[in-house]
């Protein structure tokens, strides 16, 4: 397993989560969670550079927070959760070469927010 995804479950409206993907794979520039809800399209929800430069959703910003350890495991804080966050959350890696990058994916794992 190149990316190994813990976490998730289900929340109350107002309460907090923590994601984590384990990567067992090498050259990493970025990694991160996309997100996909019943009947949408997969979204980007936020990602980190090995430089530690971070993206985020609008609708995450201020809630959610990305981090990255010197393991290879990205984390995603969650707090103030929503029920529109309710959705299975994907983590993904990107790596290789400049010339040969490939995009890696976890397991989702299922997050439900009850309001």
């Amino acid at each position: 397993v190149q990316l190994q995804a813990s976490g998730g479950g289900l929340v109350q409206a107002g309460g907090s989560l923590r994601l984590s993907c384990a990567a067992s794979i090498g050259a990493i520039a970025s990694m991160g969670y996309y997100r996909q809800a019943p009947g949408k399209q997969r979204e980007l929800v936020a990602s980190i550079t090995n430089a530690g430069y971070t993206d985020y959703a609008g609708s995450v910003k201020g809630r959610f927070t990305v981090s990255r350890d010197d393991k290879n495991t990205v984390y995603l804080q969650m707090n103030g959760l929503k029920p529109e966050d309710t959705a299975v959350y994907y983590c993904f890696a990107r790596a290789g070469t400049i010339l040969d990058m490939k995009n890696y994916w976890g397991q989702g794992t299922q997050v439900t927010v009850s309001s």
